[in-house]
């Protein structure tokens, strides 16, 4: 992490190769949070001062305070040079012109960083409350779907974003595309919004357990048969995937940070204990199951990270995704499309965009530690002695376990994960200590226990 920080800014790069000389030249707000969450489990493990951490915090905090924002909805803008803090509207890279994207999911982890900070050091706390306060999530709510349930946008643009779907609403172009389905790392954003009291607690139960029986873009989608619910006047079709003798909720990639990236913060496993204690060791399981070279000897921990054929890929299980179903299927739409998680709101270039039982990335291992400690470290000690993926920084972001070609790179976010699941795992839950206080466990503790998915583990 230090060798992709820019300590003039206190921002840290995207990524950086697995030399740790040249860190790319572009970040984003999820980058950001996810280097202050780890400066806390730095310090709480002891790896640095908490001196140290108090001058990083300030670094940050100083420069967010500065970086051009949104006006009417504080919202940070999507990327930023982590050298000098400018708005991105030209790509480093290629010189492809950004249209600025403002986008919810990535608010929301710097939101709940933002939370964690305040919480980790007084000295800092003032500046860190008065950041993540002034982000309004509202901006992000589309009041109208589901029903009028409400479910949260994957951003909005500015300005109209060319071939991008968007529609005009009030001052900006929100995509026309909503998180329409619960496993997702999108939940985040539904935490934080509740706790701030900016969106209603309904867009939490109201998205989609299994997907669309057709695709209708930004509509309400809904599974052909299961169990039907009512959470505080919403009803939900509480559905599954059958996978590997297991009833099980999935996910649009069926990927392991769409399903563990929140529970890493919030105790979804404790309050969600006929949910999202279910789901999660399930998808462990699953994705141990799907090992290449067979369950129990072979590599497992699917998740989007850097391709080794280059550029970035939504490696998951095609079983447990969405998305695969769908174009099994063959459902094309806005609904069953893909953007590059690198560039929210572009067409994605220069990786895959569909999942992979190939392509294995150690930060899956991590986020399983809680419901599989034993296995992920077994996979995790596989995987370093078989290929040659890990060195200075740490394990690289991902290998393709056929061909032992790795992705010679660090993501940040991918690194940010690992550091929050390792201090978690040693640190007794330090972060979600922090992310939770007394009034965010009342109001929300109540929304997840209420939930009662059909997974059963077989």
């Amino acid at each position: 992490m230090d060798a992709m920080l820019v300590a003039e800014t206190g921002l840290v790069a995207d990524h950086i190769g697995t030399d740790l000389r040249t860190p790319a030249p572009y970040t984003s707000p999820t980058n950001i949070g996810g280097y202050l969450w780890s400066v806390v489990a730095a310090r709480d493990l002891g790896v640095i001062t908490a001196d140290d951490a108090t001058a990083r915090f300030r670094a940050t905090l100083s420069t967010l305070s500065t970086l051009e924002r949104h006006g009417p909805s504080g919202m940070f803008y999507n990327w930023y040079s982590p050298q000098t803090g400018a708005k991105l509207t030209v790509w480093p890279d290629d010189d492809e012109t950004i249209t600025p994207f403002l986008s919810s999911v990535d608010s929301g982890w710097l939101a709940a960083a933002l939370r964690i900070v305040a919480a980790a050091d007084p000295a800092v706390a003032h500046d860190a409350i008065a950041l993540s306060t002034s982000m309004d999530f509202s901006w992000f709510l589309d009041e109208d779907a589901a029903g009028g349930a409400g479910l949260t946008r994957v951003g909005f643009w500015e300005q109209r974003p060319g071939d991008e779907c968007s529609e005009i609403d009030g001052e900006v172009f929100s995509t026309c595309s909503s998180y329409n389905t619960i496993a997702t790392e999108a939940r985040i954003v539904a935490y934080v919004g509740i706790a701030n009291g900016q969106i209603p607690e309904t867009t939490y139960v109201a998205p989609s357990r299994t997907g669309p029986v057709a695709v209708s873009g930004a509509g309400w989608m809904k599974a052909s048969s299961g169990t039907t619910r009512d959470y505080d006047g919403v009803s939900v079709l509480e559905s599954t995937y059958t996978y590997d003798g297991m009833s099980v909720v999935p996910s649009w990639g069926g990927s392991m940070f769409e399903e563990l990236m929140p529970d890493l913060f919030v105790p979804e496993e404790e309050w969600g204990s006929r949910s999202w204690a279910l789901n999660h060791a399930a998808l462990v399981s699953a994705q141990k199951s799907q090992a290449v070279g067979g369950a129990g000897e072979g590599y497992w921990g699917f998740s989007p990270a850097a391709d080794p054929a280059g550029g970035y890929g939504e490696f998951g299980v095609d079983g447990l995704s969405i998305r695969s179903t769908l174009a099994a299927a063959g459902l094309t739409g806005s609904a069953a499309g893909s953007t590059d998680p690198r560039r929210p709101g572009t067409p994605e270039r220069g990786g895959s965009s569909t999942t992979s039982d190939r392509v294995v990335t150690p930060h899956a291992s991590f986020l399983a530690l809680p419901y599989d400690a034993r296995g992920a470290l077994d996979n995790l000690e596989r995987l370093a002695n078989d290929f040659d993926m890990y060195g200075a920084g740490g394990f690289a972001d991902a290998v393709d376990v056929d061909s032992g070609r790795v992705a010679q790179t660090y993501l940040s976010l991918d690194q940010s994960m690992i550091i929050a699941a390792i201090g978690n795992a040693l640190g007794d839950d330090l972060l979600k200590g922090y992310f939770v206080d007394d009034a965010f466990e009342e109001q929300v503790r109540p929304l997840v226990e209420q939930q009662v998915f059909g997974t059963t583990l077989g």
